[in-house]
């Protein structure tokens, strides 16, 4: 049974920081790429970051430079630290993971598999 299980969520203010974890079970994990996606009230879930099996990352437009996504292949755990955080950031933010192949599109969430259940993260003004 696969399971994805973040932490770290909470209420912070603007320009504070976070960090969310993902914890994995049930897969090979070093074998899967890890996404990180989020989902305001009334939004599509949108890409956030991604970390592939290999370690490399991606991240979207929105969160780069802030954002920062990366994996402990002995914890099975995926990260994703949150620097200088904006009200716009406030969602409920979810991992996701596929298994490595050649088809993987970082962003796309209809690419992933398995998904946690989410973390609220709530930035305020």
């Amino acid at each position: 049974q696969v399971q994805l299980a973040e932490s770290g969520g909470g209420l912070v203010q603007a320009g504070g920081s976070l960090r969310l974890s993902c914890a994995a079970s049930g897969l090979y994990f070093s074998w899967y790429n890890m996404g990180w996606f989020r989902q305001a009230p009334g939004k599509e879930r949108e890409f956030v970051a991604a970390i592939t099996w290999g370690g490399g990352t991606y991240y979207a437009d929105s969160v780069k430079g802030r954002f920062t996504t990366s994996r402990d292949n002995v914890k099975n755990t995926a990260y994703l630290q949150m620097d200088s955080l904006k009200p716009e950031d406030t969602a409920v933010y979810y991992c996701a993971a596929v298994i490595k192949g050649a088809s993987y599109l970082y962003a796309d969430k209809n690419k992933y598999t398995y998904w946690g259940q989410g973390t609220q993260v709530t930035v305020s003004s």
